[in-house]
Formats: structure tokens, C-alpha cells, sequence
């Protein structure tokens, strides 16, 4: 419904725009008047535009800074000017330009062109450092903090989504999936902690337990620019308390003419086969004059999955003291990861002043697995003495084979509509109405289990990293005898989360005098609406139970003759998938028709939706005092929520239960800006921020699980509950950011930035182990919820060097570097103290992050060798034993990229991923106590890109 509304006004900015053409001037202000008009546009000498660039009045010091299409405006010049241009990588120039009275005026300016009077001789040029000059001339003339990455600088990494491309820019780490980069943690934040746009429509997040944007979805190859913005304005939404990633996509205006560009290749995966990656992209501009532009760009990736990874599930036995692996899990994947999206733009500008658009953006990821697994499962079995922190003996213990096929898919929609009029005096109004929609769905989520009868097992973990098991050394093999096994279970799970958010604001910015001041006023609202709905569905067959449809026969006839392995074990023969996905066909069928089959109540209390509305406004100021520029305002936002789940008591017929809440929150905001010179830098800041919480955590629903555990002596039930807190406060944070920055010449930079963060009512997971629970058949379960932590602190700085070496002679010319090192320190105390603590590491949060690369570039070459780093960071925290605190290690990688443009439009590139072949690892407690060792291997790519 809400998509259909949008698409019927989407063109309503274009037939507003056409209307609006004879208006010539905004309502005036009580104050000076503000003159005639200077619309510009700075570019190369190829034409490509130049985003910004500094433009500096000569003699009054009126300054302006160009956009993304290198385009910018003076108002209330008249009369005969100069402008000082100046662009970092790029000769400073210099333009006389008169102003003719009564109408705006245009001017083009050219840097490294012959239009220009050069003021210096420097000039770079090549793909690397044209994308490094980009960004450089954004950040360096930015109100507030922050850093930019061009599509050139992407392009240079071996970085196929954006989460991997983000882990580039100082302060910011990525969270991993099979090796491949998915959520990122900005300054040791937790992911949640950071907003994603694209083209400035807020993403909902996919998954239904989290407000943080899987960035895999996302590919690298859409995206024109990537904005971090690590201080806020007061005309930013301020869910940002990390920082806020705004992922451009490109323009039709970009190159003002028909353009054409592309790529294809393939790669060979050490982990999994062949990969292939291509997109491409074509834009043009048309109509009278050139006033209407279009733009489609396509993207398509397929990759081959096979990590090797093993699994230990940790557990503290009371009784004796000690820790005990419960179960270890071998894991054989087979993974094929599609990747496609799709961005698309209508531009309409019939003046320099009036510009109207509807753009659209698509992507689809799709993870499809099936994973072969070997269990031991020491819990069904009765240790035997002599056990330690490290080894241990079970005797009735039972091995489990199984396949899980598991299909993820993930969309991500937006679509934006809006118009921008800015009028003769240099007042600007824009409106824009936006929809997004985000979905997950897993319509496989199925597993075929078998069990072996008694064993005695044993481990030993005294090497963490090549533990050994009893069972690999029997040389009978008897985990390899299907006649050992019998058919344990299968299970099915089907979920199914839908997000949509439908959004309208508007901006109206003033330029005027205010006591012989000049200051520039703005002034905006926004309203946004998002309905959350999460619906998931369980079934599971056990061997007990009798509907003989369900029953698949013996192992030995659903075993192919290909082996499984996971790192130097033989984990026999895998499962025939082929087989197995018929079978797993049939009994979700007959299961779906039978009640005894589906999980109840699972299947309703796993279900939730929730609403939420927030209206926003937003004052603000702006204004030069001397060489310091001055951003003082106020944001305020009102939140109204509404969630419901389904609770069913252990008799009578579920009920909904629904929560309401509302909250106002003030973000006041002072940014400075001082140019201690023309290279030399100062930024302060003095903001506000908000995240509020994740929807499974606030809504009031009870996940209750029973599973009956075999042991030596006898069977246990155990109870496992994640319930939401509809107490749950979102987290605040006043923050504090100082910053110098001193601007190389010819290009490049030397920073540093400082922060803190001040929270309030941090959320934090809590696994409560053994906690009393009434209902649970034991009277006691194991509890995971949110809680809120009164205190908080992040603090950290930012250090970061880019240069080229120009000085250098020759050849040796063309080499440069990027190094960033980011250093955070953090922690929230709890309230109440847990296993005798109240202060705990914020989860998410790395001591230290550090990325180096090297490049060269001459002659058509250009070539880059990278490594980028981040230390351990807590994963979840253990109420009752800080022994299991979950952590991941710290892990770096080594990455290469090279290549060749022949000088005719045609280039051809490789790429090598993660040639140190790093694990990824987890562990509890301590590093002796592994949970997941995994491997992905490297990866090698080359293609060919070409662009008219």
C-alpha cells in the first residue's frame, strides 16, 4: 500500500518543477536583501566534475564548496569578481567573472585546463589518485567529521560489498561471515550504533534481531560515493551515535553526455571454485538543452563457498570445578553466494536553480547452503573421572550425522522522489519523499539428522588449535559404519521478516545578514513511519514419533560416494544432497499437514510486529567568524512505538500482548570549523545522538524452547528462553570530537581525531544460566535478554596518514601510502553486578584497528598491496561466568590488487584476497577455549574493465 502511494506522487517533484520555473525569488527575510546570483561548476580538464573544491571571493572571502557534481553557488554577488579555486591534487586557479545584474549568472572553472591563470604547477593524475583527491577535497572542506570514499578508491580493493569496502576508512572494523565482511563497527561501537542510506532514504535492516543493515547485501560496484559522517548536523537524523554511512549511487550528470562503462571476470576460490563477477553501468543526458538525464546500472556476482570449520560448545560443570566441551560440531559447507542489484535515475534540470528526481535503487543477496556435519555429543554420554579444564572421557556418548540445507535471501528496495529550487537571493527548498523495504525470508531452513548408538568418546584441546578426538583414532571407525546410525529428527523452519519505512521531509535554507553578519539559516522537518512484521513457522519429526511418511529410511541409502573433510579429519561420506533435499521435499509436506509435527508454541511466540513513527525538526545556523567556521543548532525528534507478540500460557489459547511507548529527545549540536591555514585544519564538535533499541529486544515476547538431553544417567530437560523487555530504554549519547588535519602538498593528509561518548542506558545481551523460571518443568531456564546499563564510555582517536611521494625521482615517483590506527578504550557498568562484576567491555568494541597499503601508480600501472587489522572484541557476556564471555580474535588480512589501463577505454585488473590465509576464531574466556576455528582460503580474480 505504501509503495503504491508513493509511485502515484512520485512524479509529482517533476510537474511541481515545471510549475515552479516561474517563480523567481523565495520569500524574503526582515533583513539585507540578498542580490543577484552566481550559479558554477568545477571540473577537470577531462570535463569530470569536481567535488569539493574550495571557492574563495577574492576580497570579501565569501567561500563556497562544490557538490557532488562539482556545482556550487554564490548569491548576492554583482558586478565584476575574481574567484580563487582551490582543489587538493589539482593547481590553485583563479577566474575573473562578471555578474550581470538583474539574472543569476553561470560559470564553468577548469582546473588543469588552459581557461584558468595558474597559480601553481603540481598536477596528479591517475585512477588511484584522482579517487584519493576526491575524497580528500569532500573531507577536508566538510562542516563536520567526516571521510569519503570515491567509486576510484573502491575500485582499487578487492572488495566485493560495502561492508568490505568500509573497513578501509580510520575507525571503522568489519564483522565476518564466512570470511566475508557483513556488519561494521564504527569506532568500537556495536553495529546497531550506525544508520545506512542510500541516496539519503533511510535502510531498514534485514534481520529481525538487529537495526543493523547487512552490508553484504550491498554490492561495491553501485555505488558512486560512500559518506561516513562520524559527527552529525542538526539536519542528520540522529539514530547515529557511531556515525552515519550514506551510500550515494551515481548521476546522469556525472558525465553529462552518453556514457558507458563496465567489468567482467572471474576467480579462483582456494576454499570453493570459481567465482565470476560483472556490471556495468550506461547514463546519458537529452531534451532541449540537455536538461533530462537517465541512468541504469547493473550488478551480478556468484561465488563459491567451502570453509572448513570446527565448532567446540563450551559448558562449566559446577559439581567439579571445571569446563567441559559439551559437543563439537564438524562442519562441511557447500555455499554459493549470489549477489545482484540494480540503480536507476531520472533527472530533470531545466535551470541551474531547478532540479527534480526519482531514483531507485535494488539489491538481492542469496546464500544458499547445504552443510554436511559430524556431531559429537559428549552431553548425551556420563564423564568418566580424571577429566580436566583441557581433556576429558565420556562413556554413552553419541555421534550425529546430518545435512542442513539453508537458503537466506535478502532484498533491499528503495525509491526516492524530490525537487530542489534554489531561488535569485540563494535561498534553497527541497522536499523529497522516499519508501524502503527490507526483507529477509529463508525458505529452506531444513535438517535431515541420524544418531549413532552409545560410544566412548573422548578430546583433547591441550593444542587449541589441532585438538585431537578419539574418535579419528579408533581404528575401527566406527563413525563411519551407517549401520551404527538411525534416523534421529528433522526439522524445519521457515521465517519470513518484512520492514517497510515511508518517509517525507523538506529543508529550507536562507542565506541573509544578521547584525552586519552574514549567516546562512536552515530549517527542516521530517516525518517517517516503519511497520515491522517477523513471522516464523517450526516443524521437527523425531524418531519417536510415528507418522511414517516422515520416516527416511537408513543412512546407507542416502550416502553419496564423494568424501567429506574439514581440515585433516575424514568425516566419511556426505550426505547425497540431491537425495536428502527429495526427502526433506516430502516430509515438509506431510509435516506441514500434521499438528503433532509443528512446534508449538514456537511457531506463534517466535512471531512479532511493532510500528514506529518519529517526527522530527530541526533548526540551525551557519556562519564564518573570521577563519572559523560556525554550525550551531538544534534537532528534535518524537518517537511513538508500538509492539506486539503472542503469549501462550502453558493452558488456554494464545494472547496478544502489545506495548506502547512515546518519547521527545532534544539533540542540540555545536560544530566548529578553523582554518589555522590553508593546509592546516581544526574541527570541534559538541553533538547529541540516540539508538533506540532492536524490536525483538523491546516487544513483549517469550521464546520459550524445551529439549530433552540424553545423559549417563537418564534424560534432563532443558529449558531455554530469549524474551523482550518492554522497559528496554534506547541508549543516548553525548559526544565530544576534536580533530586537527594538516593537508599535504600535492596530495595527501596527516590527521588526527579524538573522541568521547558519553551513554546513557547502553543495551547489552545478558545469558543467564540456571536462572529461576516457574513455568520451565525444572524450575529454572537459560535466559537471554536485553538489559539497560546506566553508564557508559567510548573514548579513542583516529590517526591517519595519505601521501603520495612525488618528491621522489623517476620511476620511484609513483609510489604513496594509506595508513590509518585507531586506538579505543570503552566500558558500561551494569547496575548490578554479575559473577561479582559491574563493568564490562562494550561488546563490539576492538582496542586497536589498523589498515596499511602501498601503491604505485605510473605509466598506466597502478597497483596496491593492503593489510588491515582489528584486535579481539567481546562478543556477548555471561551473567554467570565470566570463563564463557564470548570473544572473537583479533584477525588481519593481506590483499593485493594491480592493474593496467591500456589508454584506450579497456583495462584489465587481478585481484588476491586474504593471501595470509587467516582463521577466523571465537573463543570463551580465554584463547585455549576455542567455540570456532574457521578457514576460507584466498582468492584470486582478474577481469577487464572498459568505459566510454
Amino acid at each position: 500500500m505504501k509503495l503504491r502511494l508513493l509511485v502515484g506522487a512520485a512524479f509529482l517533484p517533476l510537474a511541481f518543477a515545471m510549475t515552479a520555473q516561474a517563480a523567481d525569488t523565495a520569500p524574503s527575510a526582515a533583513v539585507e536583501p540578498a542580490g543577484d546570483g552566481l550559479f558554477g561548476r568545477v571540473v577537470n580538464a577531462s570535463g569530470s566534475p569536481l567535488p569539493g573544491a574550495e571557492i574563495i571571493v577574492r576580497g570579501s572571502g565569501r567561500r563556497a564548496v562544490s557538490n557532488t557534481q562539482g556545482e556550487f553557488s554564490l548569491p548576492g554577488l554583482s558586478g565584476d569578481v575574481t574567484l580563487d579555486v582551490r582543489y587538493i591534487g589539482l593547481p590553485d586557479a583563479s577566474q575573473s567573472v562578471s555578474v550581470s545584474p538583474g539574472r543569476p549568472s553561470q560559470v564553468t572553472v577548469t582546473l588543469g585546463g588552459g581557461d584558468v591563470t595558474t597559480v601553481a604547477d603540481v598536477v596528479v593524475t591517475g585512477v588511484i589518485t584522482d579517487g584519493v583527491a576526491r575524497s580528500l577535497n569532500q573531507q577536508k572542506n566538510a562542516d563536520g567529521t567526516v571521510n569519503i570514499l570515491s567509486a576510484d578508491a573502491i575500485g582499487r580493493y578487492p572488495d566485493p560489498n560495502v561492508a568490505e569496502s568500509l573497513q578501509r576508512v580510520q575507525g571503522v572494523a568489519i564483522q565476518r561471515d564466512q570470511g566475508e565482511g557483513r556488519y561494521i563497527n564504527v569506532r568500537g561501537a556495536p553495529a546497531a550504533f550506525t544508520a545506512v542510506s542510500v541516496d539519503g532514504v533511510a535502510v531498514p535492516a534485514v534481520s529481525p534481531t538487529t537495526r543493523a543493515v547487512d552490508l553484504d547485501t550491498l554490492p561495491s560496484d553501485i555505488v558512486s560515493t560512500v559518506e561516513v559522517s562520524k559527527t552529525l548536523t542538526p539536519a542528520q537524523d540522529a539514530d547515529s551515535i557511531a556515525g552515519a554511512v550514506d551510500i550515494k549511487t551515481r548521476s546522469p550528470f556525472d558525465k553529462r553526455r552518453l556514457a558507458v562503462s563496465g567489468y567482467a571476470g572471474g576467480s579462483y576460490n582456494d576454499y570453493g571454485g570459481s567465482d565470476t563477477r560483472a556490471g556495468a553501468t550506461i547514463s546519458n543526458v537529452f531534451g532541449p538543452d540537455q536538461t533530462f538525464g537517465a541512468l541504469l546500472s547493473l550488478s551480478y556476482s556468484e561465488t563459491n563457498r567451502r570453509p572448513d570449520n570446527v565448532e567446540n560448545a563450551w559448558v562449566y560443570d559446577k559439581d567439579a570445578g571445571r569446563y567441559l566441551i559439551e559437543e563439537t560440531l564438524f562442519k562441511d559447507y557447500e555455499t554459493q553466494r549470489t549477489r545482484q542489484a540494480l540503480t536507476g535515475a531520472l533527472e530533470w534540470r531545466p535551470s541551474e536553480g531547478l532540479r527534480a528526481w526519482l531514483r531507485g535503487s535494488y539489491a538481492e543477496f542469496e546464500d544458499d547452503e547445504y552443510r554436511d556435519t559430524l556431531r559429537f555429543g559428549y552431553a548425551d554420554g556420563k564423564i568418566q573421572p580424571g577429566a580436566t579444564d583441557r581433556a576429558a572421557t565420556f562413556t554413552g556418548a553419541r555421534i550425529y550425522k546430518a545435512l542442513r540445507h539453508r537458503t537466506q535471501n535478502n532484498q533491499i528496495t528503495t525509491l526516492s522522489t524530490g525537487l530542489e529550487r534554489t531561488f535569485d537571493n540563494g535561498a534553497v527548498w527541497d522536499a523529497a519523499l522516499s519508501w524502503a523495504r527490507s526483507e529477509q525470508t529463508y525458505p529452506h531452513r531444513d535438517e535431515l539428522v541420524f544418531r549413532s548408538d552409545s560410544q566412548t568418546l573422548s578430546y583433547d584441546t591441550t593444542d587449541h588449535y589441532r585438538p585431537t578426538y578419539s574418535a579419528f583414532a579408533d581404528a575401527s571407525g566406527f563413525y563411519l559404519n551407517p549401520a551404527k546410525y538411525s534416523f534421529r529428527e528433522n526439522t524445519f523452519r521457515s521465517n519470513d521478516t518484512e520492514q517497510e519505512d515511508v518517509s517525507f521531509k523538506t529543508n529550507f535554507e536562507l542565506p541573509t545578514v544578521i547584525a552586519g553578519r552574514e549567516v546562512t539559516l536552515k530549517f527542516g522537518g521530517k516525518y517517517s513511519t516503519r511497520d515491522v512484521v517477523a513471522d516464523e513457522e517450526r516443524f521437527r519429526h523425531r524418531s519417536s514419533d510415528k507418522p511414517a511418511p516422515l520416516d527416511p529410511g537408513t543412512m546407507a541409502s542416502l550416502l553419496s560416494d564423494r568424501l567429506s573433510r574439514n581440515y585433516d579429519y575424514n568425516l566419511g561420506f556426505k550426505l547425497n544432497h540431491d537425495l536428502v533435499s527429495d526427502y526433506l521435499a516430502r516430509a515438509a509436506e506431510a509435516g506441514s499437514k500434521s499438528a503433532a509435527a509443528r512446534r508449538m508454541p514456537q511457531s506463534l511466540t517466535a512471531d512479532y510486529t511493532a510500528n514506529e513513527d518519529i517526527l522530527s525538526g530541526y533548526g540551525q545556523a551557519r556562519f564564518d567568524v573570521g577563519a572559523t567556521n560556525v554550525l550551531v543548532g538544534l534537532r528534535i525528534e518524537k518517537t511513538d512505538f508500538e509492539g506486539s507478540a503472542l503469549n501462550v500460557p502453558n493452558t488456554g489459547a494464545p494472547v496478544k500482548i502489545t506495548v506502547d511507548r512515546d518519547q521527545t529527545d532534544f539533540f542540540p549540536n555545536l560544530t566548529l570549523r578553523h582554518s589555522f591555514s590553508d593546509q592546516l585544519i581544526g574541527r570541534f564538535a559538541l553533538t547529541r545522538a540516540i539508538s533506540r533499541p532492536d524490536y525483538t529486544d523491546v516487544v513483549p515476547r517469550i521464546l520459550e524452547t524445551r529439549e530433552t538431553e540424553n545423559t549417563g544417567g537418564g534424560s534432563t530437560i532443558r529449558t531455554l528462553i530469549s524474551r523482550g523487555n518492554p522497559d528496554l530504554k534506547p541508549t543516548l549519547s553525548n559526544n565530544v570530537d576534536l580533530g586537527l588535519e594538516y593537508y599535504l602538498r600535492p596530495l595527501g593528509v596527516i590527521s588526527a581525531n579524538a573522541f568521547y561518548k558519553d551513554l546513557s542506558d547502553y543495551r547489552f545481551t545478558l545469558v543467564t544460566n540456571g536462572a529461576p523460571y516457574a513455568p520451565s518443568p525444572t524450575g529454572v531456564a537459560d535466559i537471554t535478554e536485553s538489559l539497560n546499563a546506566p553508564d557508559g564510555r567510548l573514548m579513542g582517536i583516529e590517526f591517519n596518514w595519505q601521501q603520495t611521494f612525488d618528491f621522489l625521482p623517476g620511476w620511484a615517483s609513483g609510489f604513496g601510502v594509506f595508513a590509518n590506527y585507531t586506538l579505543t578504550d570503552a566500558e558500561i557498568k551494569t547496575g548490578r553486578s554479575f559473577a561479582g562484576r559491574d563493568t564490562f567491555t562494550l561488546p563490539g568494541q576492538s582496542d586497536t584497528t589498523y589498515n596499511l597499503a602501498l601503491f604505485y601508480e605510473r605509466a598506466g600501472l597502478s597497483a596496491r598491496v593492503s593489510y588491515t587489522h582489528r584486535s579481539d572484541y567481546l562478543e556477548a557476556i555471561n551473567a554467570e561466568r565470566p570463563g564463557l564471555d564470548l570473544w572473537v580474535e583479533g584477525r588481519g588480512q593481506l590483499d593485493f590488487t594491480a592493474s593496467y589501463d591500456f589508454g584506450n577505454g579497456v583495462e584489465v585488473f587481478g585481484e588476491a584476497k586474504n593471501l595470509t590465509d587467516t582463521a577466523g576464531v571465537r573463543y570463551y574466556g580465554v584463547k585455549e577455549r576455542t567455540y570456532e576455528y574457521e578457514k576460507f582460503g584466498y582468492n584470486v580474480f582478474m577481469g577487464v574493465r572498459f568505459k566510454y
